[in-house]
């Protein structure tokens, strides 16, 4: 099957179909083809929801919007409770390496979501960053906070 990630293990729905496995997605509620970069992204949908008490309604995944007339997607997107992004989260399969590059990726994305936080994970290594904008950087931390109504 997949390989043990660097996040607490989760009793996840897993099912075979004809071709391949799918994975239950607790947020679209639905079977999603089961990907190693789905296997880390439904991990940290589970470390969002059970270890930081995120509430599912705040949590949106392939969350579509556009930049410089391109289409993107986040892989999950978590709002404030005013409804504004808070974090971003960019997850790669364990076997692709976290590079300068995925970084410059979430970055861009950030111009145009504006939130908080943004994290990287392949499931293995997680990056956590604060958006400073009065200095426009971000500050790494060990962490992202849980959740605070």
């Amino acid at each position: 099957m997949m390989e043990k990630l660097n996040l607490p293990s989760y009793p996840l729905k897993i099912k075979n179909s004809e071709k391949h496995y799918l994975i239950f997605d607790e947020i679209r509620k639905k079977y999603i083809v089961l990907t190693p970069e789905e296997w880390v992204r439904q991990h940290y949908i589970h470390f969002l929801l059970k270890e930081k008490q995120y509430p599912i309604s705040l949590i949106a995944v392939e969350k579509q919007f556009t930049i410089n007339n391109l289409k993107k997607r986040s892989d999950i997107l978590v709002f404030n409770s005013n409804g504004t992004p808070d974090i971003i989260v960019e997850c790669k399969a364990p076997s692709v390496k976290i590079t300068q590059d995925t970084f410059d990726q979430i970055a861009r994305y950030n111009l145009k979501l504006n939130a908080n936080y943004l994290i990287v994970t392949n499931g293995l290594e997680h990056y956590h960053c604060k958006l400073d904008s009065l200095n426009e950087t971000y500050i790494f931390l060990e962490e992202i906070p849980g959740y605070k109504i």
